[in-house]
């Protein structure tokens, strides 16, 4: 349970910070800009909750009575479900055939660069650990 609530702070805090990123962003490169307060609040909250979802569902992966391929399965469903629910109810996606295959493959896309990239890096450290234990 710590752990859950150590992520869901990181989680959260991440979120806000990148919706204040991307807002500033968004204001700077347009001059005499006004913004809507309740799309930035819509916006704000959805961007928080997919930090806290996305920093949560990776528990997934430190259940060792799982095997790989289930964790990553069960991380995978539990992301796209919410992460598309969230997209649609909040309109950054919108709500067509097009839209959603597209983002379909995108989130595809960007999910195998990142679990490709995790796996390489803890097969990485986990060989390290290896031979530095075999030097005891």
């Amino acid at each position: 349970m710590k752990t859950f609530l150590f992520r869901s702070m990181i989680g959260i805090f991440f979120g806000a910070f990148l919706s204040v990123i991307i807002t500033n962003l968004y204001v700077l490169s347009n001059e005499h800009i006004m913004l809507d307060g309740t799309l930035f609040l819509k916006n704000s909250l959805g961007s928080i909750f997919c930090g806290w979802f996305f920093t949560v569902s990776a528990l997934y992966f430190e259940n060792p009575n799982l095997r790989l391929s289930q964790q990553t399965a069960l991380h995978f469903v539990t992301v796209i479900i919410l992460y598309f629910v969230l997209a649609f109810v909040i309109g950054w996606i919108p709500f067509n055939l097009i839209s959603f295959l597209f983002a379909v493959g995108f989130f595809i896309c960007f999910y195998l660069i990142f679990w490709t990239s995790f796996y390489l890096y803890f097969k990485r450290q986990m060989k390290k650990l290896n031979e530095e234990l075999e030097l005891l």
